[in-house]
């Protein structure tokens, strides 16, 4: 397994299992099999409801010895009610306990989007905060003492621009390790992979295969199909795997992360097994002919109407 490793030595199994939209009851069964099939990484965010289940798995596995804790990495995500500092240590205790764990391996700011504490997510203009009124570094310094604390051992952000990240790395006394974004052959993000790499800052693939299966509300009309994109499935062919493979061994070999979600047992043994796949020069460059900057999120629960954020302050594009 390819590994991201950290400059106090941590070492971070490329591929990991998401858990974004796993169903209660389907988490459960999915985070033992990647467990069994030899995952060791298992991304969670309190927002998807499911970190208890997860928990529940995570005790049940350590208990029976299939591992241990030092050997599996949890990353959580803090989510954007509790951005106010005073909020941020209880919205971490509270996933620590929902995990069952002592500390978290990383600990992600899921957006840089503040809302008041209490909301999930946003009916109106009124249930948001400006980064004015409760700026990321107030956030990001909470979140330092609780490293001081020893309830998470990493930092990192999600969703963040060179911009943004430009600017906490200005002002952190921990600087972030991790920036976990949408990232597919649709939306490659060359620039910001460069600026995180300059600056030690690895990089986590989220909805790495396009995220079919997210919510209908955050679906556009004409959304293109990366399942249907005749270049990846003839890489597929070529390399005598499914085009998910292509897609995940794609993010493996440019060194990031990558987080593929699945409820399904073979399918996640087979998301895995794409760490293997051999790309060589000539699929990497016609996979990078592929680009289109495409967000199939792209962040428009934020951007309700007389509300502080807008797409272009959101991507800062």
């Amino acid at each position: 397994m390819e590994t991201l490793q950290f400059k106090n030595g941590d070492v971070l199994p490329a591929i990991g299992l998401g858990t974004w939209k796993s169903e209660p009851g389907e988490v459960y069964h999915a985070v033992i099999e990647a467990i069994k099939a030899g995952y060791r990484h298992i991304d969670c965010a309190a927002i998807y409801g499911n970190e208890p289940e997860v928990g529940e798995v995570l005790q049940k596995m350590i208990t029976d010895g299939m591992v241990t804790r030092q050997e599996i990495w949890i990353t959580s995500k803090l989510w954007n009610s509790a951005h106010q500092p005073e909020d941020v240590k209880p919205a971490l205790v509270k996933t620590l306990q929902d995990l069952r764990l002592d500390y978290l391996d990383l600990y992600l700011v899921h957006w840089p989007v503040a809302l008041r504490s209490g909301i999930t997510y946003p009916k109106d203009a009124d249930d948001f905060l400006s980064l004015e009124e409760v700026p990321l570094i107030e956030t990001w310094k909470a979140l330092e003492a609780c490293v001081k604390e020893g309830l998470v051992k990493h930092l990192g952000v999600s969703n963040f621009s060179i911009k943004k990240v430009k600017a906490l790395l200005k002002e952190a006394e921990i600087p972030p390790v991790m920036n976990q974004v949408e990232m597919h052959p649709y939306l490659q993000q060359n620039a910001l992979v460069a600026y995180c790499n300059q600056h030690g800052i690895h990089i986590t693939a989220y909805s790495p295969l396009g995220s079919g299966d997210r919510p209908g509300r955050l679906k556009k009309e004409n959304d293109p199909q990366l399942f249907e994109d005749p270049t990846i499935r003839e890489i597929a062919d070529k390399h005598l795997c499914s085009m998910a493979q292509v897609m995940i061994g794609w993010a493996v070999k440019r060194g990031t992360a990558v987080i593929p979600k699945s409820v399904n047992p073979e399918r996640i043994r087979q998301n895995l097994a794409a760490a293997n796949i051999p790309l060589d020069t000539e699929d990497m460059q016609k996979i990078a002919a592929l680009d289109k900057h495409y967000r199939f999120l792209n962040g428009s629960l934020w951007t309700i109407e007389g509300n502080p954020y807008s797409q272009a302050t959101l991507w800062d594009e």
